[in-house]
């Protein structure tokens, strides 16, 4: 049926799909005919109603997720690319939203209240709306090149106060004017997924210079230099939802004999976090427990006003791949701990049945700094939620760490 249809035979195609369809008693030929079906015939409800079988025996079926996507207008299909040989990207002058009080003129933060914008002169404030974000699915976005793309190009635009240009890294999405100071942020990353869901910034400065200080006086140790102030900045975190089917086999050891041991593990895991700075990869997920990823705000520009954001430096697609290693490490955990943690030797595993269903692209708020000790500078960052903080520096204690800088 299959080689019939691909050459254009459709109606021999279509006769042996029903003869799969009434004789076959197995799921993967009922799912096979049931997609080709919805590939040979024109009728919208006839389409729809062999896609909803084929996703019936299949769930994750990704060319049925899409087909459906593109019946309910979800997806175009000028946006389904070959992820193989995608199409150049055609730069475009970026378009980037001031904000300004319509009040006095003045300059606007976001207030690290979580819900406010407030005007640094005259105090008017502006509240947004705090509904928490949805996820996206993962098999419809992945039909696009824009999951297949980290940022490439600078973007470079002119200051809408005075005029002045703008360069920004690849990877930045926010800035304010080095002329006037206004506050700029990118409206839209065409190029790159953007960010659909944010965790607002909670603490402020003063809060996160407390929180070192407290922090610190619980260690002794004299820094070697002089410490930055800490600053703020929104970092790239992915968030997957990974389900599937593992089959697995191997050996343990029981009263000094090999049994052999196998079984199917079925999995569920909720956001699994993968995170998109490269810089501080190695460390953000020290606090990335205190980002509770189920509270995430739709992402709205307001947010990053007076504050920096960055970008992932890898795309959706490489990210997914990050997950679902992370995704078969917890697997084999779970399977040896069923097996009352004897270790599996000659442990073999399968995950072609497992799949990412949905993700975000969620900008999380961290406070930065450097701690110089003995020659060296150890990377320090604070939760801009919660205030747990993170040092590299070995916990031997830091008193009077930031007396200097802060006079305490």
């Amino acid at each position: 049926a299959i080689i019939h249809a691909k050459a254009g035979e459709y109606p021999v195609a279509r006769r042996y799909l029903e003869l799969a369809l009434d004789l076959a008693d197995d799921r993967e030929t009922h799912t096979q005919a049931n997609y080709w079906m919805s590939q040979l015939v024109q009728d919208p409800a006839e389409k729809r109603q062999y896609l909803q079988n084929t996703l019936a025996y299949e769930p994750t079926h990704p060319e049925a997720r899409r087909a459906l996507a593109v019946l309910d207008g979800k997806l175009k299909p000028e946006e389904i690319v070959n992820p193989n040989d995608l199409p150049a990207f055609q730069s475009q002058r970026p378009n980037a939203e001031r904000f300004t009080c319509p009040k006095c003129g003045g300059r606007m933060v976001f207030r690290p209240d979580g819900r406010s914008l407030h005007c640094e002169y005259c105090a008017r404030g502006e509240t947004l709306q705090t509904t928490l974000a949805g996820e996206q699915d993962f098999v419809l976005k992945m039909a696009t090149a824009q999951a297949h793309r980290a940022p490439m190009q600078t973007p470079t635009f002119a200051c809408q106060g005075c005029g002045a240009q703008f360069v920004l890294p690849p990877q930045e999405i926010s800035a304010s004017c080095s002329y006037c100071g206004s506050n700029h942020v990118l409206r839209s990353t065409r190029e790159a997924t953007p960010p659909d869901s944010i965790l607002p910034i909670r603490v402020d400065f003063a809060q996160a210079v407390q929180n070192l200080i407290q922090w610190v006086q619980k260690r002794g140790i004299e820094p070697s230099g002089k410490v930055q102030p800490p600053r703020a900045v929104y970092l790239p975190l992915w968030t997957f939802d990974i389900v599937g089917n593992i089959p697995w086999s191997g050996y343990v050891t029981r009263n000094k004999r090999q049994e052999r041991v196998e079984g199917e593990k079925l999995i569920h895991f909720d956001d699994i976090l993968v995170p998109g700075a490269p810089k501080q990869a190695d460390i953000l997920p020290k606090i990335t427990a205190g980002f509770n990823t189920n509270a995430a705000l739709p992402y709205d520009s307001r947010y990053l006003a007076g504050w920096l954001a960055e970008l992932p430096q890898m795309s959706l697609a490489e990210a997914s791949l990050d997950a679902r290693e992370q995704a078969a490490h917890r697997a084999r955990r779970l399977i040896s701990q069923e097996q009352s943690n004897l270790p599996i030797q000659y442990h073999t595993y399968s995950t072609a049945n497992v799949s990412v269903s949905s993700f975000k692209l969620l900008l999380v708020p961290v406070w930065l700094t450097a701690l110089p000790y003995e020659g060296r500078s150890y990377r320090l960052l604070m939760n801009g939620v919660n205030g747990d903080v993170f040092c590299e520096l070995p916990e031997r204690g830091i008193a009077a760490l930031f007396r200097d800088l802060f006079g305490v």
